[in-house]
């Protein structure tokens, strides 16, 4: 692959935006070579990442989007996920692993995206929001 695939949408609010986010996200991987690991990794990071997005900094809000942002060459996947919310300060995110922590049914998400790419970075949206970059790196020969 030398070419470079770019997709540029912005999602509703809703949860079947969640689900639609996911599903691109998996057919680029597969498509673009990587394996079936991968796929489900990249699936499930960009799942966890909407969610936060969608749920978390839109707080499900009707007028509010979701900037997505995929593009993937023969080097990397990248996702740039961007909500309307008011932002969040990730020092204040309870750390999951914590013993207070390990029975709660949420807050995991950040945690797991981490674990699944292999560059994350979590900021400040541009004027608003909080905008989170994924990146998965090919294998070689992908």
């Amino acid at each position: 692959m030398t070419d470079c695939r770019k997709l540029l949408l912005n999602f509703e609010s809703t949860l079947a935006s969640i689900d639609a986010a996911e599903l691109i996200v998996e057919r680029m991987a597969q498509i673009s070579g990587f394996d079936e690991d991968q796929v489900y990794q990249i699936g499930m990071g960009v799942r966890e990442t909407m969610v936060n997005a969608i749920c978390h900094g839109n707080q499900l809000g009707s007028a509010k989007t979701v900037s997505f942002d995929a593009s993937i060459d023969e080097n990397c996947m990248q996702v740039i996920v961007t909500d309307q919310g008011e932002g969040f300060d990730q020092s204040q995110v309870a750390d999951p692993l914590e013993e207070e922590q390990l029975m709660r049914g949420s807050g995991r998400g950040l945690l797991i995206v981490r674990a699944f790419f292999d560059e994350v970075e979590v900021g400040p949206g541009s004027g608003s929001g909080t905008r989170v970059r994924l990146v998965k790196y090919c294998a070689q020969g992908a």
